[in-house]
């Protein structure tokens, strides 16, 4: 994929939606990365009508660690895989108490050793909460740039993550990571993708493929349907 095409489809996106942010509600680092470590395999919607409630009761560290697991699984029940979370929440809270003072170390490479935080969640809070450029990929970033071409069917998530890198400019990673984001969950939908409107039709070869089937299948419907007698 040429430069050229990158630049159209970055602002197609920018076109689009001018105003993706993240849609994790939080106030500070720590509350971001607990939000984003609940939302692993949930929506952001759910994550938010939990943390309303869970970030009024818990506000530091140490908050966490001042209530049995059980109260805390409790909490957020709501949470698909809540035992396994509220276990990381607390394992994290203990190393950030002992190892940093309380505080969401800024460094990347400190994020992913933390309980629960893989590269994505570490991404999204260097990017969000720091103001480091960088490209989260979660299912939409990874299922937009596969149909788009920006990376390859194949590509593992951390190949995404590198191609994107190296395709947009350094200054646009956090934007366009948002703008993916945006795109992928309000357009190109994983089950129903917008193909039938979308702007980037031309360049997307899983947009071509459903399209093309999507007439082929009228086509036949048009031939098998019988015609009405008029009398």
């Amino acid at each position: 994929m040429n430069a050229a095409t990158v630049r159209h489809i970055l602002d197609t996106m920018e076109a689009m939606f001018p105003d993706a942010h993240c849609e994790l509600n939080h106030s500070n680092a720590f509350e971001l990365t607990v939000a984003v470590l609940l939302s692993a395999q949930c929506t952001d919607e759910t994550v938010n009508k939990v943390t309303a409630d869970l970030f009024q009761k818990y506000t530091s560290p140490a908050d966490y660690l001042a209530v049995p697991l059980e109260e805390l699984e409790q909490d957020i029940r709501r949470i698909g895989l809540y035992r396994n979370k509220a276990k990381h929440i607390q394992n994290m809270c203990r190393i950030l108490i002992e190892q940093y003072g309380g505080d969401v170390p800024q460094e990347h490479d400190q994020l992913v050793t933390l309980p629960g935080v893989g590269r994505k969640t570490a991404n999204v809070v260097v990017s969000n909460a720091f103001g480091v450029p960088a490209i989260a990929v979660d299912t939409h970033v990874e299922r937009v740039s596969k149909r788009l071409g920006l990376a390859g069917w194949d590509d593992s998530v951390l190949e995404v993550e590198k191609k994107l890198m190296k395709r947009v400019p350094r200054d646009e990673w956090t934007l366009t990571h948002h703008r993916i984001i945006f795109f992928g969950r309000y357009h190109c939908k994983a089950q129903n993708p917008q193909c039938h409107i979308c702007p980037l039709l031309d360049i997307c070869r899983e947009g071509k493929k459903r399209m093309k089937t999507s007439q082929i299948r009228k086509d036949k419907e048009r031939v098998t349907t019988p015609k009405r007698k008029i009398n």
